[in-house]
């Protein structure tokens, strides 16, 4: 069964658009895009999640990132 988002792929797709044309425009590497987007993750769990929930939420999109890039 395929999952349903709440948010429409046209909306997606437009801030993955973006955020890579700011990384981009710095022309931040691999290493370093990768870096940002970590940190920007940590941060929006830490500041959107309830300590208790933050280590489920950042487990369920370990495995969807893992998932995805097979």
């Amino acid at each position: 069964m395929p999952i349903v988002s709440k948010y429409s792929n046209e909306r997606v797709e437009q801030i993955i658009d973006d955020v890579v044309n700011v990384l981009q425009r710095h022309e931040a590497p691999l290493d370093l895009a990768l870096m940002v987007l970590g940190n920007a993750t940590t941060e929006l769990i830490n500041g959107s999640v309830k300590p208790e929930q933050r280590a489920a939420v950042a487990d369920k999109f370990a495995k969807a990132l893992t998932a995805s890039v097979k």
